[in-house]
C-alpha cells in the first residue's frame, strides 16, 4: 500500500476527530496568528506569517526547477554547511527521475541524482562527520536507509532488518520513513508504514537494539513518521512524531518512553535550531515550539482552510485552489543557518516553500 493509501486509510476516523475537536483547542489554548500583507490583493506582496519575534515571509513554489525534473510529492528538506539545500521528491512518472534535488540558497538549481530512489523518495538529512557531510536517506518504497556523499556516492545501504521477530514474517512490510541521529555516532531509523519499530544502529550501520510496535499505549507508536534528537534542556534524547496517534512522543537514547507533547494535529517531521523547534504538520500547518515545547506560533493555520483541506483530501490535487499563505501537506520544514525555514508538502505536483525569517 502506497503512502496515500496509507495516509487516507488512517485518517477516515481521525479526520472527523481532528476536525470537531481542532477549533476548541486553538481557542482554548492557542489562535490563529494573522497572515500580516492579506490586504494586498493584488499578490504582488508575498504574505508575512507569524508574530512577534517569529515573522517570515511566505515564497511559494521556490526554486528554479531545471527541465529534467517534473516534481511529484515533495517528501524531505535538509541543508548543509555551504547552504545548499537538499529536497527529497517521490515522482509518479514511468521513467526514473532523479529523487534529490539541490539548489543554492537563492534558488538557483546545483545539481540532482538519485534514480535509484525513484518512486520511494522521503526522509532526507545531513550530518557532519569529521571534515566531511554525508546525507542519510529513507526509501519507503525499497525499504532502505542509505547513506551517501553530498553529491550521491553511495557509502553503505541497509535493507530490511534480519533478526527481530516482527520481521520473520514475510508479509510484515518494511518501510523506513525517516532517520534521528545519536550523539554516539550512530542513528535511529523509524519504520513509520511498516511494523511502527524504532531501530537504533551503530555508526557503522550494524543493528544494536529496537523498540516500539503498533499501539497507543505509552511506547507504542502509530506511524513513527519523523524523528529527531533533542538536547535542548541538556538531556539527549529522541523526539518522535507519532503521527497517527496526533502526538510527539519523547524516549531515551536507550527507547524508553519518557512523555508525550499533545498540541500538534498530524505531526510529520521535526527541525531543532537553537531553543526553537519546528514541526511540519499534515494538517495544514507548521508549528513553532520553545525550550519547554509551548507552541509559539502556528504558521500558516486557519481553521476554515483546514476543514477544506481534510476534506476527502481533494484540496492536495488542486493546485488552482491554493492560497498564498497557507499550507496544504507539510511533510518536512528545516531551518537554514540564517534562521529562514523551507517546507516540502504532500502535494501531488510538489511543493517547495521558503519562509524567509523577517524578526
Amino acid at each position: 500500500m502506497d503512502q496515500r493509501s496509507a495516509f487516507n486509510s488512517r485518517q477516515t476516523d481521525s479526520r472527523r476527530a481532528f476536525l470537531k475537536t481542532a477549533s476548541a483547542a486553538v481557542a482554548g489554548s492557542f489562535f490563529a496568528p494573522a497572515i500580516l500583507g492579506a490586504e494586498d490583493k493584488a499578490g504582488s506582496k508575498p504574505p508575512v506569517l507569524g508574530e512577534g519575534a517569529f515573522q517570515y515571509e511566505a515564497i511559494h513554489n521556490w526554486g528554479d526547477i531545471p527541465k529534467h525534473i517534473q516534481w511529484g510529492e515533495t517528501h524531505g528538506v535538509c541543508v548543509d554547511s555551504a547552504g545548499l539545500i537538499y529536497i527529497k521528491h517521490r515522482s509518479k512518472t514511468k521513467t526514473p527521475m532523479d529523487a534529490i534535488v539541490v539548489f543554492d540558497p537563492a534558488g538557483k538549481f546545483v545539481r540532482s541524482f538519485g534514480k535509484e530512489y525513484h518512486g520511494g523518495g522521503h526522509g532526507i538529512d545531513v550530518r557532519k562527520e569529521g571534515s566531511d557531510e554525508f546525507l542519510y536517506l529513507s526509501d519507503t518504497k525499497h525499504g532502505v536507509v542509505a547513506k551517501t556523499s553530498l553529491t550521491g556516492e553511495v557509502v553503505w545501504t541497509i535493507g530490511r532488518p534480519a533478526a527481530p521477530e516482527h520481521y520473520k514474517d514475510t508479509k510484515q512490510r518494511y518501510s523506513p520513513t525517516n532517520i534521528a541521529f545519536a550523539p554516539d555516532g550512530g542513528f535511529y531509523v523509524g519504520d513509520g508504514y511498516g511494523s511502527h519499530f524504532i531501530h537504533k544502529y551503530t555508526k557503522e550501520g550494524k543493528p544494536e537494539f529496537y523498540w516500539g510496535g503498533s499501539g497507543t499505549e505509552p511506547g507504542k507508536m502509530k506511524t513513527p513518521h519523523g524523528m529527531w534528537l533533542d538536547v535542548r534542556d541538556g538531556t539527549p534524547k529522541i523526539a518522535v512524531c507519532d503521527r497517527a496517534n496526533h502526538r510527539l512522543q519523547y524516549f531515551s537514547l536507550d527507547g524508553k518512553h519518557l512523555g508525550f507533547v499533545n498540541t500538534v494535529s498530524f505531526p510529520a517531521d521535526i527541525d531543532i535550531q537553537g531553543d526553537i523547534m519546528v514541526v511540519s504538520d499534515l494538517h495544514a500547518r507548521v508549528t513553532l515550539f520553545d525550550k519547554q515545547n509551548k507552541v509559539i506560533t502556528h504558521l500558516g493555520y486557519d481553521q476554515d482552510w483546514t476543514n477544506k483541506v481534510l476534506d476527502g483530501f481533494k484540496v492536495r490535487t488542486q493546485p488552482e485552489t491554493w492560497q498564498a499563505g497557507r499550507f496544504v501537506h507539510p511533510h518536512d520544514a528545516c531551518f537554514d543557518q540564517e534562521g529562514n525555514l523551507f517546507v516540502t508538502e504532500w502535494v501531488s505536483v510538489g511543493r517547495v516553500s521558503k519562509l524567509k525569517k523577517l524578526s
